[in-house]
């Protein structure tokens, strides 16, 4: 899958992948290149479902078959009661595809914030 159907010229669109890149929001990148902010989220979204599709059709071919599903829980103060409480830990999920690739996804912030970072290894 390629975007298609951009009214853009290749330069711009070079640009604005260059910025999707470096992290800049599609409004900051709208302002230095002189378009329109709403032209740039709509690059934004075309560029993120690309990544999606390239995603998806990795993770097919790697989830095939069977998959071990691991969790543990690291870090915290070892102070006072001691037990499987998660309060000041880390929770890490691994995913293992035997003769294939490890994947684990690690947790940043506390168990109530739900975000997560992706680490291969």
């Amino acid at each position: 899958m390629k975007i298609t159907h951009c009214k853009l010229k290749k330069s711009l669109q070079k640009k604005l992948l260059e910025f999707f890149v470096a992290e800049v929001t599609a409004r900051t990148a709208a302002d230095l290149l002189g378009i329109q902010p709403n032209t740039a989220a709509l690059f934004y979204h075309k560029i993120r479902l690309v990544i999606e599709h390239h995603l998806a059709l990795e993770a097919h071919e790697i989830f095939e078959g069977k998959i071990e599903v691991d969790e543990s829980y690291f870090g915290g103060h070892r102070k006072g009661k001691r037990g499987r409480g998660a309060a000041g830990k880390v929770a890490v999920f691994g995913l293992l595809k035997r003769q294939g690739k490890v994947f684990t996804k690690y947790q940043i912030r506390n168990a109530n914030a739900g975000y997560y970072k992706e680490n291969q290894a």
